[in-house]
């Protein structure tokens, strides 16, 4: 990868937009239906609701979009009643107005207005819940992701149309090209997001048709895989265990695609967007580098 051997990349910030909890079935997984354990699971994990900031030499770009403080103060967050009830028994927010995006940004020292691109995981509302904060950024999305919205009833798999159709948001979905970097040879496909080489997005679906992950490559750091909620945690991805929702032939067709990554890239650090131990992965990263 010649073009990313400069510092394309100054900094890293994961941005927390509040806390929440799931069912500990719908992190690891369940042999049990889904609608079973979702009605009757008492057990509760917690999770951070992030995002990721990074700060390029050309701009700075968001993975993800993070949580809107609205979810808990605004019963009607869902608008379909059946919606709501199943979001009751699925999550339990912990969430402050402070945890908006854009008050979350400020700081850590960033502006939000000098956000250029928010990379989106998936459509999934802890994805794009801050798209409003910044409202001249464009929204890269898969292509099959952005499909969905045609879709009868997105809604049953939380593609939440009023909140992702903000007036005035600058949505552009993305195509993946074939891929010629030997590095990236598990994914025939990927998107240069910054024309350098130093953020691929790569098709991973499985938690929904067309989730992606992006691979941040640097001079002075070590090679980042952002996945969204392709896994819960890494240790379930390297021992092919996969969550409760999503499709699971895709998701073990991604978790070898990012396993044979890792192989190629041995010092490869995985960052699940709901893993504390990803914030964890980052404040060790910046006290090595420092």
């Amino acid at each position: 990868m010649p073009q990313t051997r400069v510092q394309a990349i100054k900094r890293i910030v994961p941005i927390m937009t509040g806390w929440g909890e799931c069912h500990r079935e719908h992190r690891s997984g369940s042999r049990l239906p889904k609608m079973w354990w979702a009605l009757t699971s008492k057990s509760w994990v917690r999770i951070p609701l992030l995002a990721f900031a990074i700060e390029h030499k050309d701009g700075l770009i968001l993975f993800d979009a993070g949580m809107d403080p609205a979810i808990e103060a605004d019963p009607n967050y869902v608008s379909s009643p059946i919606g709501r009830m199943f979001l009751k028994r699925l999550f339990r927010f912990h969430i402050t107005p402070g945890d908006a995006l854009g008050k979350q940004l400020a700081a850590h020292g960033f502006d939000p207005a000098d956000v250029r691109k928010v990379v989106v995981s998936h459509l999934h509302w802890d994805h794009i819940g801050g798209i409003a904060d910044v409202p001249q950024a464009d929204l890269l999305v898969s292509r099959p992701e952005w499909q969905q919205l045609s879709a009868k009833n997105p809604e049953r798999n939380w593609i939440l149309k009023d909140h992702i159709e903000v007036p005035g948001a600058k949505w552009q979905p993305i195509d993946f090209v074939p891929n010629n970097d030997a590095i990236l040879a598990s994914f025939s496909e990927a998107y240069d997001v910054m024309g350098d080489g130093s953020l691929m997005v790569l098709p991973t679906p499985g938690h929904t048709p067309g989730s992606l992950s992006m691979l941040a490559r640097s001079e002075g750091l070590p090679p980042l895989l952002f996945v969204g909620d392709l896994t819960f945690g890494v240790d379930l991805l390297m021992k092919d265990q996969v969550s409760g929702t999503g499709d699971p032939v895709m998701l073990r067709s991604s978790f070898a695609k990012v396993r044979a990554l890792k192989k190629q890239l041995p010092d490869l650090i995985i960052l699940p967007s709901h893993d504390d131990r990803s914030l964890d992965a980052m404040t060790t990263l910046y006290r090595r580098t420092d």
